[in-house]
């Protein structure tokens, strides 16, 4: 046997639970309209919402994965600066257009970085985890207190001048077309870009290597000359920005309220399921996630109902996180996360 084919036997025998796992829920998704039980425009309309869903959870998710990457320790604040960002967009939007607002609250957001990466993790440099990890919970409530301190705590609109109604498309390709929401869409091309091109940030710049590297080890990176300090200064800068994309979009979607941190929880298993250290793992963990809770709610809920005489509903709300258990029983380092092996 070649030594690939060899590999690849290998591989599939140590992660055969995952293979598993998947060809069960494509066999899942991919049923309905197998059967023919299902219209292939209304199955292409319910799959392309759960793609531009799971975009904007990749976007979220982006901000754990950076933060992880570079410090090691899981961002709990993630979720309260998109909170901040959305209500910083918000308030300003009420006296200028958004798109100003927008573009001073990237410079709030920067700001903020440097103030956490001097007041908060400077001090922490090489100590345990759990003190960044207990930290990051500090910064949370701190902004979530701050923010509705400066800026209100009532619900506030962010209107990006998009019509709301939705629209029918690919009429030619399926009988009756396709409802889309132009919000939507658009969000959804606005999160992919950005999505796009943090990628090509960590890969291709000198900045991004030097944030791998220090993702790798602290110590041996500041040993080769990259000033830790200031790495930290710009991931928290680029986590911000990509909280404030996402606060304007959730914020124009739901509306700015402090419920909308809670929109950060969604992204838990989202990099869970990618690995911790991946940004493409964050991308396909995100799709993964929001197509199949759109499928199972709208697929999978009417069967339970059916069998099992429940009332329906609801499992949009849960279906992720029971995902991403079954994922941590059989890959606790996720898709593309690197398995950590400690020889004592």
């Amino acid at each position: 046997m070649c030594p690939l084919a060899s590999w690849k036997t290998e591989m599939l025998k140590r992660n055969w639970p995952v293979v598993a796992l998947i060809a069960l829920l494509v066999a899942g998704l991919v049923a309905p309209l197998a059967t023919g039980e299902t219209p292939a425009g209304f199955y292409a309309e319910v799959l392309l919402g759960g793609l531009m869903t799971g975009v904007l959870y990749s976007l979220v998710a982006l901000g754990f994965v950076l933060i992880f990457k570079a410090s090691g320790v899981f961002n709990f604040a993630q979720g309260a600066m998109v909170l901040f960002a959305a209500l910083s967009v918000a308030r300003m939007a009420e006296v200028m257009p958004w798109w100003i607002a927008a573009a001073l609250a990237v410079g709030i957001m920067v700001a903020l970085a440097w103030l956490i990466e001097r007041l908060v993790l400077r001090p922490l440099v090489n100590q345990e985890a759990i003190a960044l990890l207990m930290a990051t919970l500090g910064v949370t409530y701190f902004l979530d207190g701050f923010g509705q301190t400066v800026w209100g705590s009532d619900i506030y609109e962010i209107n990006l001048g998009i019509a709301k109604e939705p629209v029918m498309v690919l009429e030619n390709l399926f009988q009756g077309g396709i409802l889309v929401n132009k919000e939507d869409f658009v969000a959804a091309v606005a999160a992919g870009v950005l999505v796009a091109l943090l990628a090509l940030f960590f890969q291709k710049t000198p900045t991004g290597r030097a944030l791998r590297a220090v993702a790798d080890d602290h110590q041996a990176a500041q040993s080769i000359g990259i000033p830790l300090n200031r790495i930290w200064v710009i991931v928290w800068s680029v986590a911000g920005v990509v909280a404030l994309v996402a606060g304007v979009i959730w914020g124009s979607k739901l509306g700015v309220q402090f419920s909308i941190s809670q929109v950060a929880l969604k992204a838990l298993p989202v990099v869970i399921l990618g690995g911790f250290t991946s940004v493409p793992g964050a991308i396909i963990g995100g799709l993964i996630i929001g197509v199949g809770e759109k499928m199972a709610e709208v697929f999978l809920g009417p069967v339970l109902v059916k069998a099992f005489d429940l009332a329906g509903g609801g499992i949009e709300n849960w279906f992720a996180y029971m995902l991403a258990l079954l994922f941590l029983l059989v890959r606790p380092e996720g898709l593309f996360g690197e398995k950590h092996i400690d020889r004592v």
